[in-house]
């Protein structure tokens, strides 16, 4: 049983290095979900959130990497 999570962790991480990188971009991808489900008749929002919350959250990242 070990083996088997040890595993399952190893895959994990090879998917989810930096968990706050992870954990931000679900939150634009839900931010995004929402504004599509409350405004159906403009999909240029929620794409604008996806980019730009994608690339605002990876400079964010790469900001902070760099001050390590």
């Amino acid at each position: 049983m070990k083996l088997l999570l040890g595993a399952l962790r190893e895959l994990i991480g090879l998917f989810v290095d930096d968990g706050a990188l992870a954990l931000a971009i679900v939150a634009i991808i839900a931010l995004a979900g929402v504004v599509a489900a409350v405004m159906p008749a403009v999909p240029a929002a929620s794409g604008a959130i996806l980019l730009f919350g994608c690339l605002a959250v990876l400079f964010a990242n790469v900001m902070q990497a760099r001050r390590k």
